[in-house]
Parts: structure tokens; sequence; C-alpha cells
């Protein structure tokens, strides 16, 4: 595996493997419960990223138990027990630190076919490009900060964030589908700079086709976007180049920094109508095909119009 995939792969045998990792982070919304759910849900993404199949998971946890109390600490981990609930997987133990601010995640080991492992460097020209959840998380937030956001908009980021990635995942694999990421931190365009950089190719992103959570577009219009989307933008200038044509608005978006995102899968043509018709029978999941690999590049790069 190259340097900048989701998570760790140990091959055991030959048609056994475990994929392990971990994630964590301070708090997005204010509510304990969501907060558990959805740090639980983006712990669990990066083994559906890589085709994975998560079956135990470890909490980690760093709180201020004198500042905040222990109900708060109770309601964090019953919303990360829900989610794995969700998932069928075994909570087995965990580890807890006091400290100044709330941090939670999971340490997630699952189990995956090494003949069938996806990985973001899978891509090849032809190539579909398929987003499985809206993006502007990270906006929205930002929004929720300066106390701006509507009661639509905040829910539809918390069912986002706490939307499992465990169905599209499966008809990725069951297709034989060998290119895929989650997007995170480093917003869509960052993930596909580096799937673009992994597989050296081109990829070309049409931005209207791009799903945006309720309220975003309109958020970053209002210039309320997070540090980290300024951060990624710059980052990856040499690999990301936005056309003039493209609005400021949605152009941050793509920069945007997400919270348990949605996969980004890499789709021959000749499956590309199996899988949508296999990704609509999943109830809620607002997926779109955004794009595609139009050609080799050495060092990747990403052309978004």
């Amino acid at each position: 595996m190259g340097g900048s995939e989701d998570a760790g792969v140990y091959k055991i045998s030959d048609e056994l493997a475990i994929v392990q990792t971990i994630d964590f982070f301070t708090p997005i919304v204010d509510d304990p419960y969501i907060y558990g759910r959805v740090a639980a849900a983006n712990s669990l993404s990066d083994v559906y990223a890589m085709g994975g199949r998560p079956i135990t998971a470890m909490n980690v946890v760093c709180y201020p138990i004198e500042k905040l109390g222990i109900e708060g600490l109770k309601d964090i981990l019953r919303g990360g027990l829900s989610i794995l609930s969700e998932a069928g997987v075994s909570l087995i133990g965990g580890h807890s630190v006091e400290d100044d601010e709330p941090k939670y995640g999971l340490s997630v080991t699952g189990v995956i076919n090494p003949n069938r492992v996806m990985t973001n460097s899978g891509l090849v020209p032809g190539d579909n490009i398929i987003l499985t959840k809206a993006i502007g998380t990270g906006i929205i937030a930002t929004a929720l900060k300066a106390d701006l956001v509507s009661v639509e908009s905040a829910r539809a980021m918390e069912i986002s964030m706490c939307s499992l990635n465990d169905l599209a995942s499966e008809i990725a694999v069951s297709h034989g589908l060998r290119a895929c990421t989650d997007v995170t931190g480093f917003g869509l365009a960052g993930h596909l700079a580096e799937m673009a950089r992994g597989a050296s190719c081109k990829i070309l992103i049409k931005s209207e086709m791009v799903p945006i959570l309720e309220g975003a577009l309109d958020y970053a219009s209002m210039g309320l976007i997070p540090a980290g989307a300024h951060n990624n933008r710059k980052f990856f200038s040499s690999w990301v180049k936005v056309d003039s044509s493209v609005k400021l608005g949605l152009s941050d978006l793509m920069f945007d920094p997400q919270t348990s995102g949605g996969l980004v899968l890499g789709c021959p043509p000749r499956m590309l109508q199996s899988v949508i018709e296999k990704l609509k029978q999943c109830e809620g999941l607002e997926f779109a095909v955004i794009g595609e690999v139009v050609e080799p590049h050495q060092s990747g790069l990403v052309e978004i119009a």
C-alpha cells in the first residue's frame, strides 16, 4: 500500500487480511450524543474506503471530567456505541485520559480480502468519478458557530455526518472497483488530488454536478469559510486548478474540509450503470457522477470546471 492510503492492511492469508485505522477529533456539534455518533461514523469510514468490513473498535477519549462532568462523557460514548451497533461492530475496550478539551474517536479493526482492496491510487483513464455524499459540513459548522444556520441545514449536516459508508463500500467491492477514498479534512478537491497523484492521472470534475448540503452554498457565498478550506486550497494549488468560470462560493466548497464525508469511487464505464442502479436502492444516499479520469498525467492533476 502507498503512504497516503486511508488505513493499514496486513495480509494474514491469500483470502484474509486485517485493516486497521484510528481517528478522533474535537466536537463539531454542541450535542454530545450527536458528537459521539459523528466521531464513530467518521472512524469507521476509513475501513469502508479500503473495501473492508469493520468488526471491532476501541474508544479513544480525552475529556475534562472536572470541567464538563460525567454526564456529557456518557452521552458521547452512548452516541458512539449507537453507531457501532448500527454497523454491527463490537466495542471491545478503549482508553481515556484527562484533557483540557474533549476529543473522541475510535481505533477500528476490520477484515478484508487482500485481492479486493480498494486504494486511492487505483484510478485509470476512462474511470467515472462517483461521490456518495453531499459536501459542505465544514462550511455549515462554521455558520453554526456564528449562529447563522437554519434548522434545516443543521439537520442535513447531522444526518450526513452520522450516515455510514457501508452500503456504498459493499456495492463498490461487489463490482470489483479498485479506486476509492473517503472525503474528510482535505476536502473534495484535496482528496481527488491525492487520487490523481497516486494514479498519475488527470481528473476533470464538473462542479455543477457535485451534490451540496442544504444551505452550504449560501453560507459559502456569505464568506463563512473555515480556515481549513483556505489551507487546503493553498496546499493543493500545484495539483488542483479551478476554472475562472466557477463562482467563488462553489469553488470554496470544493476545498471545504469534511467530517465523516462520503466515498469517492473510480468506476469503469462498463460497470457504471449497474453501480448507479445499486446506489439508487440505498435509502437516503445522495450520490452523483461528478467527473472522469481523462488521461495520464505524470504528477497528477485535478481540473474543476
